[in-house]
């Protein structure tokens, strides 16, 4: 793909049926749980992106074996029956921030010291509130660079033993914390009950990591809406099915509010795993059709209206709703996301700059930003090696000609065949 991407207006109403990659979140978290399980599992559907090849790279350095299928839908991963005697001693993350982040705690499993590292953009995201919960349960944690972020040095096994062991993290900063914790948990000697502070962000991706844990036998308990406790025992082979990516389709949920006709997603429904099948219900609000059905999520364009809404639980959605607030018919303001500041880029700043960039009047608010719509001019749009600012921004340009979007190869994280599958639907092709 070329360095900068020049994005071609669709010339109608779209009447598409998609079925976009695997959840990038499901296939991460089933990867690592395989390959902490005893036996042999098949995973069908999974994701093969930037940010999965990651988590692949270091389940294999745990000692796990991944086999792909000719066809690549299926990956057959051997477990090490959660004993790191034979992982590392290096583990690279890339730019993936569920690996990095599920890597810390996993790592802490072993009695041998393990170098954790990663790219320049994920040595930038914070890992402070997960070392710190491992440093609370005895494990040594040695900063190979500043206090709190990549590169970093993790020996453990914890030493609080006897009892179950509580650990308190906060909430607020980042879901893939508790998530990592979660997951090594149940191949902790006693376990681990884990309790959470302050504002939780992100809810439906702690649902999602212990649905994954329990199809892997693991027991989960949840007494209440801030505390987990994870008994010992770790995890039995299986094969498991992964969801299409829910954050994925908001791309093209988006495509037919900001274009008209209609997109049927399929393999998603009310109930899916992911919360960011909720992204359609804010585009209902703002005036869109959305059908449910057994299996797959169907959005009719219609005019649209702005809204004033909380994303705090959907925030990878929140660059797309941005895309489509430039067509409502008055401001939108999206709340509840200052934690996206520390994503892949300063998520809020990033969006409002662009859409300033494009002539549209956005502003950043405290937690999140507000969107006038308006008519836009020709721009070029930074990215910031950013992959949801790619694809979302590039939504802006199905509708109106004069959006040129920079760097376009760094959807490769987590879609890397956005724009050919965007120009398929464009000829008319089913997906």
């Amino acid at each position: 793909m070329p360095d900068v991407l020049s994005i071609v207006p669709f010339k109608g109403p779209i009447d598409a049926v998609v079925t976009p990659p695997g959840s990038k979140s499901i296939t991460n978290r089933s990867l690592l749980i395989a390959a902490l399980a005893s036996g042999e599992s098949v995973l069908r559907g999974a994701l093969l992106a930037e940010d999965t090849h990651a988590m692949i790279d270091c389940v294999e350095a745990l000692g796990a074996r991944v086999e792909r299928s000719a066809d690549d839908l299926a990956l057959t991963i051997t477990g090490i029956g959660g004993e790191l005697a034979n992982a590392g001693p290096d583990f690279f993350a890339r730019q993936s921030g569920t690996t990095a982040r599920f890597m810390a705690a996993v790592l802490a499993l072993g009695s041998q010291p393990f170098l954790l590292d990663a790219d320049d953009a994920m040595r930038r995201r914070p890992m402070g509130d997960a070392l710190s919960a491992l440093d609370s349960l005895g494990v040594t944690i040695s900063a190979k660079g500043e206090a709190g972020f990549l590169p970093v040095e993790i020996c453990g096994p914890p030493t609080l033993v006897g009892s179950m062991p509580t650990v308190v993290i906060d909430g607020s900063t980042s879901s893939q914390f508790t998530s990592g914790l979660l997951i090594a948990a149940a191949c902790m000697q006693d376990g681990l009950r884990i309790e959470l502070r302050g504002d939780i962000v992100s809810r439906p991706y702690l649902d999602m990591t212990v649905s994954v844990m329990h199809a892997f036998g693991a027991k989960v308990l949840t007494p209440d809406d801030r505390t987990f406790v994870v008994s010992a025992g770790c995890y039995q082979s299986t094969n498991y099915e992964i969801e299409p990516d829910a954050s994925a389709a908001s791309y093209f949920f988006a495509l037919a509010a900001i274009c008209g006709g209609s997109v049927c997603v399929k393999g998603l429904h009310r109930d899916s795993l992911q919360g960011d099948v909720r992204f359609v219900d804010v585009l209902e609000t703002m005036g869109s059709n959305v059908v449910f059905e057994k299996d797959a999520i169907t959005v009719t364009g219609a005019p649209l209206h702005g809204v004033n809404v909380d994303f705090s639980q959907i925030s990878d959605t929140a660059q797309t709703i941005a895309a489509v607030a430039v067509f409502a018919d008055g401001p939108t303001t999206v709340t509840g996301i200052g934690f996206i500041r520390r994503k892949e880029t300063d998520r809020i700043a990033a969006v409002v700059t662009e859409l300033q960039r494009l002539g549209i009047h956005a502003t950043e608010d405290s937690d999140g930003f507000t969107v006038n719509p308006g008519p836009t001019n020709d721009a070029i749009i930074e990215t910031y090696d950013d992959h949801r600012m790619a694809m979302s921004m590039a939504l802006i340009g199905y509708n109106r000609a004069g959006v040129t979007i920079s760097d376009p190869n760094c959807v490769a994280k987590t879609f890397p065949n956005y724009f050919d599958q965007m120009d398929e639907l464009r000829n008319g092709i089913s997906l």
